[in-house]
């Protein structure tokens, strides 16, 4: 079902059962999934690949260049999972040259009003960002995270899986798996413990992840990374405090986000 006012591109390749609305247009090396569907004035560009079953709505922008004056139109991707639901408004851009050169989003996720995803980000299964959030260039957003309204996230900054960031929110630093951030500049205030009992978490396992919290952000003994180490060998098989090490023993240019008193 493709409207007569469509403008595709031979270039482009469409799954099975695709509806593409009034004044649509795709150019480009764009491949649609199957049932996918576009509602009208959506704009697709670029070497753009968007999995089955995915929703766009109205005045998207997917896959047109990055918003990075060192692009030079170099040979770059923009990956979109299966189930998404992209509403009005939103803004994607693929990778460069200098970050990869893809973008990758996952599957189910949902991207209200106005979010932004630059270039070069990484983007899990799962995720919400909510209308007119911004994710910079560079930007990790690990599975089942949440952004709020009109936030903000530096370039380069990582947000871990179920972590969970509140409206408004301008984020300069790395957010922990499972915990939740607030303010401006951000400071990590606590864990995501709704979002937690929401997947269906064991009790236990929320027990250990909420005493190596306070281990690690409320404790005052011995400096940061070494409280992290401290908690890798006191809860070796608690696996979400093990995802917590993991995330902060990595490789960290933004610093992480602390609690206020801290």
């Amino acid at each position: 079902m493709i409207h007569p006012t469509a403008l595709i591109d031979e270039t482009v390749t469409l799954g099975q059962d695709v509806v593409i609305g009034p004044y649509c247009c795709l150019s480009g090396n764009v491949t649609l999934g199957d049932r996918v569907k576009l509602e009208a004035h959506v704009v697709i560009a670029g070497d753009t690949h968007i999995g089955d079953d995915t929703h766009i709505y109205s005045f998207a922008a997917i896959g047109t260049a990055p918003q990075d004056l060192k692009f030079a139109d170099e040979d770059v991707k923009l990956l979109i999972g299966a189930r998404n639901k992209i509403r009005e408004h939103v803004t994607m851009n693929p990778g460069t040259s200098g970050g990869g050169g893809v973008t990758r989003i996952g599957d189910d996720g949902l991207f209200m009003v106005g979010a932004h995803v630059a270039h070069d980000c990484q983007v899990g299964n799962n995720v919400i960002i909510a209308n007119n959030s911004c994710l910079a260039g560079h930007v990790e957003l690990g599975d089942f995270g949440i952004i709020g309204g009109l936030v903000g996230v530096h370039q380069f900054c990582r947000i871990g899986q179920h972590a969970f960031v509140g409206f408004g929110a301008m984020i300069d630093e790395d957010i922990i798996p499972y915990g939740t951030a607030k303010g401006n500049r951000a400071v990590i205030s606590g864990l995501n413990l709704v979002g937690l009992k929401r997947r269906g978490f064991a009790r236990a396992e929320i027990n250990d992840l909420r005493n190596a919290y306070k281990s690690v952000f409320l404790s005052k003994d011995g400096d940061l990374m070494t409280r992290v180490q401290n908690i890798a060998t006191e809860y070796p098989n608690a696996p979400l405090v093990q995802n917590v090490v993991a995330f902060m023993q990595a490789d960290n240019s933004r610093g992480f986000s602390l609690p206020s008193s801290t």
